[in-house]
């Protein structure tokens, strides 16, 4: 048996060594990528199985410089959990943890740029297909509604497109980091030229399945990301996004939406977040330190949501704060939510200082470091509306666009090879 050579092996290396390492690298790539179908595909038949061939291989091992955050992030959960008094309501949270995994492989495997590149570029093939189908079944649900005769917008509220996920706000949120990726990869890759029509259309199916999807937290964060992108490619086309945004005002499918956000009714999210909010800020007031435990929230939130709450509660889903840094606040303390603010800052401030050593022109180094830093400053504005990183594969996808922006600030690992 014998796996595809376009791996970088060590010299000296025995053929099961080898082996291994070539398997780590194409198991790292396949849970990096069939991600956007199917987390436990992506888990459970891809990325468990890159750790072990990877630790088995012999290869070192290697994490980023964002490991002392991360690893003050992971002990702060721990001692959470401890003292907690609810180990078991806690262990759910503890086994997420080793999504983070997912950042010791691509660090560790993918050394080659073109392999990579190739993540993104299969993400944005899977991303549209998965829009199609999300276009696909918007159409259903329209069709549902009329057939039944009710009114659409409160129907398809609490009935969206899903594409390949369970749940509306995965798939907005992955299609999200996909549309940004892809954008940095035409805006600043070197081999971005080639096939751009494909990916430009690919770009417009993305685009399209955020729009229907109506998730006003991803809109908001997509359209920070874009901004970011578009300033830094041609800064004088940063002036067209708000006209876009302002004619969106006036269409059907996004306009009643979008004014939602300061004109709620009764099928909006908004009254129900703001109890969200309050019951965590509560819950970090009375437990600062360690909070209530991993995932203590869920089991404790009708404890401590406040007394002049509207009653009865608004519709909405009160099992987290709906918030993630309210959320590691109330879970895990204060201090541990920090560390994890430090993780993302500390992104950037390293992505950005890469950057500015880079020479003027395209570059895939360019793209990734570009694209990273609009995907942690999307996951940021999203993260004021959602517990974004407390979804598996929200966090995957996360630590994968990571991890290659920490492999582009090393020279002999990114370089511009033709596609």
């Amino acid at each position: 048996m014998t796996l595809p050579n376009f791996v970088d092996v060590p010299p000296g290396v025995s053929p099961r060594e080898a082996f291994l390492t070539r398997a780590a690298v194409w198991l790292t790539f396949g849970a990096a990528t069939s991600i956007v179908l199917s987390i436990w595909f992506s888990e459970n038949l891809m990325l468990w199985p890159a750790v072990a061939a990877l630790l088995l291989s012999g290869q070192k091992l290697r994490m980023p410089s964002i490991k002392l955050p991360l690893a003050l992030f992971m002990l702060g959960t721990l001692v959470s959990l401890a003292f907690s008094g609810e180990i078991a309501h806690g262990l759910p949270q503890i086994r997420k943890l080793l999504v983070f995994l997912v950042l010791l492989a691509v660090y560790s495997c993918l050394r080659n740029g073109v392999v990579v590149r190739s993540i993104f570029l299969t993400w944005a093939v899977l991303g549209a297909v998965a829009a199609l189908l999300g276009v696909a079944q918007f159409i259903v649900k329209f069709e549902e509604a009329r057939q039944a005769g009710i009114s659409f917008r409160p129907y398809y509220t609490t009935e969206r497109i899903t594409g390949f996920m369970s749940h509306w706000n995965t798939f907005s949120e992955e299609e999200m980091f996909i549309l940004l990726m892809l954008a940095a990869f035409l805006f600043f890759a070197s081999a971005a030229r080639k096939r751009k029509w494909i990916w430009i259309g690919c770009l417009a199916l993305l685009a399209v399945a955020l729009i229907l999807a109506w998730t006003r937290g991803v809109w908001f964060a997509t359209v920070f990301g874009v901004f970011y992108l578009v300033w830094f490619w041609r800064p004088k086309l940063t002036l067209v996004i708000p006209v876009v945004v302002a004619a969106l005002l006036f269409t059907p499918v996004v306009g009643d939406r979008l004014r939602s956000v300061v004109n709620p009714e009764q099928v909006d999210s908004n009254s129900f977040r703001k109890v969200a909010w309050s019951t965590a800020i509560e819950m970090i007031k009375r437990h600062p330190l360690l909070g209530l435990g991993p995932d203590g929230p869920k089991f404790h939130f009708q404890e401590y949501i406040p007394a002049d709450s509207p009653r009865p509660l608004p519709v909405g889903f009160y099992e987290h704060a709906h918030n993630v840094y309210l959320q590691y606040g109330a879970d895990r303390g204060i201090p541990t939510a920090l560390m994890m603010v430090w993780l993302l800052v500390q992104v950037v401030v390293d992505f950005w200082r890469g950057l500015r050593r880079l020479p003027a022109g395209r570059s895939n180094r360019k793209f990734l470091l570009h694209g990273g830093i609009a995907v942690v400053l999307a996951t940021m504005v999203d993260g004021v509306v959602e517990y974004n990183l407390g979804d598996s594969e929200f966090l995957l996808m996360f630590l994968v666009v990571v991890g290659c922006g920490y492999l582009a600030l090393e020279q002999d690992v990114i370089n511009d090879q033709p596609a």
